[in-house]
């Protein structure tokens, strides 16, 4: 099963090597939001700073997410029905959206830091948080993504599927992530959120494996 997944896997970091135009459009499309916001606002407050923030990993997000799917034809999809199982399939999906969207959140971070100012007190703490999350949204939007392929509309579908089911999770990330900020928390309240957040990462990775066979048939 891991042979098949490392493959896979492997195969979506050689495309993305070799068509390196859709990474530099997700990090062109980075860039410049975070240089409009500049732009807007210089300096915003702490909690303006941080609200901001999870917002653009919202929707940098679902533009990096979207194309893994987007560029599967369905000639191809037949290929990898021949030789692969569909809990490999989306396994490395979610292992590939999940290092794409990691490396995302760590060059917005420092963009935010050197163009928004740097509200933040306890650094790594935030980071740590900024990585946890950006897992959270991959997984996610990793889901959305293989059930809207299969309609054809996956941009479009995916916003609307997408933005309900995330606010949730995005209001627990920004309530989390106020701990990098300096914010105090009860004793306990920030590992319990925490390993809420976990628990809601593994529920998705479960319902991608037990869910996604069905789609894979189709």
């Amino acid at each position: 099963m891991y042979k098949h997944v490392i493959t896979l896997l492997k195969k979506d970091l050689l495309l993305e090597l070799r068509q390196q135009y859709t990474f530099y459009g997700v990090l062109l499309y980075v860039a410049s939001s975070i240089f409009v916001l500049y732009l807007a606002i210089q300096q915003p407050e702490s909690d303006v700073w941080n609200g901001l923030f999870w917002i653009i990993q919202l929707f940098i997000c679902v533009n990096a997410v979207a194309k893994s799917f987007l560029q599967e034809t369905r000639g191809r999809m037949l290929y990898f029905y021949a030789i692969a199982g569909p809990q490999h399939f989306i396994l490395a999906k979610l292992l590939y959206n999940t290092f794409i969207m990691l490396l995302m959140s760590l060059i917005s971070l420092v963009l935010f830091r050197a163009l928004l100012g740097n509200p933040l007190i306890n650094f790594w703490q935030f980071t740590g948080i900024v990585c946890i999350g950006s897992v959270s949204l991959s997984l996610v939007f990793t889901m959305l993504a293989a059930i809207a392929a299969k309609a054809q509309q996956q941009a479009s579908l995916m916003a609307i599927m997408g933005f309900p089911i995330i606010i949730p999770q995005l209001l627990l990330l920004m309530r989390i992530s106020k701990a990098g900020l300096g914010e105090a928390f009860q004793a306990g309240a920030l590992a319990d959120m925490v390993w809420l957040l976990c628990g809601l990462d593994l529920l998705v990775m479960i319902m991608a494996i037990i869910l996604f066979p069905f789609l894979w048939k189709d």
